[in-house]
């Protein structure tokens, strides 16, 4: 009996010690106070200090601005700890990180929760319904923001990198665009194609042609071409009018010979 007392009371006397051990050392680490996983909120601390202002008070489109700011910065946390919290969980399995790290990021997470309610609250006392879409405009002013600096720091950056790389070459001027056929393309499409560009060279040739004609044109007297007699296609001769018809010589004096309309024929019977 003695021999199992024994062992069983060493057991027991372990087991107790064990325990209070992890009580106290859960209570401890629960009092212990991590390292801040980002640093201090100065945007919230200003719009604290110019909401708690009274001599003379800050004017509301102050307080409107700090806010923004303020939400501006929480937004711009979030996305950190979107990007960082994968990375830190891979690494903490494997080993590479303490939980130190790992606990200061949960406890930020807690501490942007509450900051995100607060600024929600604070958004619906001056315009009511303004803290569901404060978080939507202060992503907006960030990605302009980040529009802006990338523009102004072209030259800025344009120059480190000719100072690294070298400047840079001449600009090389292209040649003129032409159309080239793909590989495997059937000489019937090949035709065509070069047929369309001849057809289109014609076309403005024309084109140029007509305009210089029309530009000729006015200043060219147009000389009527005189009619000449021809043959008829049947070989008979067109009547003859019975209108009279002058004779000039060559001295100037002329005499009118009248065409007589009758024939030779009643001629003959009136002798």
């Amino acid at each position: 009996m003695a021999s199992l007392l024994v062992p069983v009371l060493y057991i027991g006397i372990v087991i107790s010690s064990l325990l209070i051990f992890s009580h106290f050392y859960r209570k401890r680490n629960a009092v212990k106070l991590y390292a801040s996983y980002f640093p201090s909120h100065q945007e919230r601390d200003i719009y604290v200090s110019l909401l708690q202002q009274s001599d003379p008070p800050a004017h509301e489109a102050l307080l409107k601005a700090a806010l923004i700011r303020r939400a501006m910065t929480n937004v711009s946390r979030v996305l950190k700890l979107r990007e960082d919290k994968p990375a830190l969980q891979n690494l903490l399995q494997n080993g590479s990180i303490g939980d130190d790290l790992w606990n200061s990021l949960l406890q930020a997470e807690k501490e942007l929760e509450a900051e995100i309610k607060e600024v929600v609250a604070e958004a619906n006392t001056f315009v009511e319904g303004w803290g569901t879409i404060i978080f939507q405009t202060a992503g907006e002013m960030i990605a302009n923001e980040k529009t802006r600096s990338a523009y102004e720091d072209t030259a800025a950056s344009r120059a480190r990198k000719e100072q690294k790389y070298g400047k840079v070459g001449k600009k090389v001027e292209l040649p003129a665009f032409q159309p080239l056929m793909a590989a495997g393309t059937p000489a019937a499409a090949m035709f065509a194609a070069a047929q369309a560009q001849a057809q289109l060279r014609a076309q403005a040739q024309g084109q140029g042609l007509t305009q210089a004609q029309s530009q000729q044109s006015p200043a060219r007297a147009v000389s009527p071409i005189p009619a000449t007699p021809g043959k008829p296609a049947n070989g008979l001769a067109p009547p003859t009018s019975g209108r009279a018809e002058s004779v000039i010589s060559s001295d100037g004096d002329g005499d009118v010979i009248k065409s007589s309309t009758k024939s030779p024929k009643k001629n003959k019977k009136r002798k």
